[in-house]
């Protein structure tokens, strides 16, 4: 009997563990096993799921899916971005800031995970929003935020710019996205 082909997905779910939304990383695992995903895997207690699915699957479908799933499951609703595990290895290797900037003592930078490419009124709302604090970058579907400091003393307003955009997007730190790369033996070269 031959194996299915598989490919390797990483589910970015927004609101897990944050906001009283609480559920332990087994319980996440055995809701992605019980709908039929393998190779079942999470990273960090943040809401990044790694699983297998069919090489045929529509993303958008397998989005979809697990949104029903775990609202099902939690009783509230979980964005869900998926990217595969080469996606992911190209957003942790793309340089959108100087290499100065991106590497100085205290600087961070944050992926935002959008559903689809960004449009060009979105980029340009985002930029407008750089500070001598923040820069903002965008490819894609990820958008990259520079903070030169910690990112909780940005001066951007972000809930504000969020529901004027009626965004939906999930942030990871860079770190987070290339742990995650490193520890799935994604090639980032």
């Amino acid at each position: 009997m031959m194996a299915r082909a598989a490919v390797r997905y990483v589910a970015l779910l927004r609101g897990i563990n944050v906001g009283g939304h609480r559920v332990s990383m087994a319980d996440l695992r055995g809701h992605f096993e019980e709908n039929g995903f393998t190779n079942v895997e999470t990273f960090i207690a943040s809401g990044n799921v790694i699983f297998d699915a069919a090489v045929n699957a529509n993303s958008a479908a397998l989005e979809q899916r697990i949104e029903r799933m775990l609202h099902n499951a939690l009783g509230y609703d979980v964005s869900t971005f998926l990217r595969t595990a080469t996606e992911l290895a190209a957003v942790a290797t793309h340089a959108p800031f100087s290499k100065q900037d991106s590497a100085a003592a205290g600087h961070r930078i944050h992926v935002g995970f959008l559903r689809a490419p960004h449009t060009s009124a979105f980029a340009r709302e985002l930029l407008a929003l750089t500070t001598t604090y923040d820069a903002f970058a965008v490819n894609g579907r990820e958008m990259y935020w520079l903070t030169r400091g910690n990112f909780s003393d940005s001066q951007v307003p972000w809930v504000k710019f969020e529901k004027r955009l009626t965004l939906d997007v999930t942030m990871r730190n860079l770190n987070t996205v290339q742990k995650l790369v490193d520890k799935y033996s994604v090639s980032t070269r």
